[in-house]
């Protein structure tokens, strides 16, 4: 453990020891999750509180993330994310394979079939939208870039990555979030997940109505690897008080050529 003198953003200094771990990593990390839109600004002595960790620790954190440029110094001692996440975004646009692979695909399915139309991936016990395209009648509160919902919750877009997901995934999954898993009505036992599961599987793609917001439809489809697991989803949503024109069988083939050129697009770009 190394022993060093802190400057900080708001002047003075401290000696602490400085431990080399995962999880004081994780910890620091941890900061960033802690801002949201109802608390978008955070003190120092907040932060510190919310870590439960000591005040040179957490001062410590809290410069890293500072020089970093993911925390950023609103007034003294107080702080909101930083500029550094921007670059970063910019950096994830430019270079994600996933975001690479789609380009052009989700503007297309709005303009064949004019509902809004996602990009997702599975994000831990979650799934995360990645890209988005608006359509002209978009759902009212509709799932947008950067955020999460859980992955038996959410909708066609999680579900297709849920039943694509591989067996050994699935079995460490299933006797952790079993009450998720009922409450779904993905089964109530493991052999019935797996069957439900099964069915998505061979269809290749999943509609719900409903699910996430009333009345409204979502049709899915799974992004695939050349292992047949699933890296992400495309899926488009409409509500049905709005688009009563929407021909759901028409909706479901575009859908899955989307997917399948994203997918194949992926494949090419890995070819050695």
């Amino acid at each position: 453990m190394d022993v060093k003198v802190l400057d900080f953003p708001n002047g003075g200094s401290e000696v602490a020891s400085v431990p080399d771990s995962g999880g004081s990593l994780a910890k620091m990390l941890h900061i960033l999750q802690l801002f949201s839109e109802s608390e978008p600004v955070w003190s120092t002595v907040a932060i510190i509180e919310a870590l439960e960790t000591s005040r040179s620790t957490g001062y410590r954190y809290i410069k890293t993330l500072h020089d970093a440029g993911l925390l950023n110094a609103v007034r003294n001692g107080h702080y909101s994310l930083g500029p550094g996440i921007i670059e970063m975004d910019l950096k994830i646009r430019q270079t994600d394979p996933l975001l690479l692979a789609s380009e052009g695909v989700l503007e297309d399915l709005v303009e064949k079939i004019g509902h809004s139309a996602l990009l997702c991936t599975a994000f831990g016990d979650s799934v995360l939208c990645v890209g988005e395209a608006r359509g002209p009648l978009s759902p009212a509160n509709r799932f947008s870039r950067g955020q999460r919902r859980p992955l038996f919750e959410g909708g066609s877009v999680s579900k297709v990555i849920l039943a694509h997901l591989p067996h050994h995934r699935l079995k460490s999954i299933y006797p952790r979030q079993r009450k998720e898993i009922e409450t779904a009505g993905l089964g109530n036992t493991w052999s019935s997940f797996r069957a439900n599961l099964g069915r998505i599987k061979k269809d290749g793609y999943l509609l719900t109505i409903g699910e996430f917001n009333p009345g409204v439809y979502s049709v899915a489809a799974p992004i695939l690897t050349d292992q047949k697991t699933a890296l992400g989803s495309v899926g488009v949503a409409w509500d049905e008080k709005q688009r009563r024109d929407v021909d759901i069988a028409h909706a479901v083939i575009a859908v899955k050529h989307a997917a399948t050129t994203i997918s194949d697009r992926l494949l090419e770009n890995h070819q050695p």
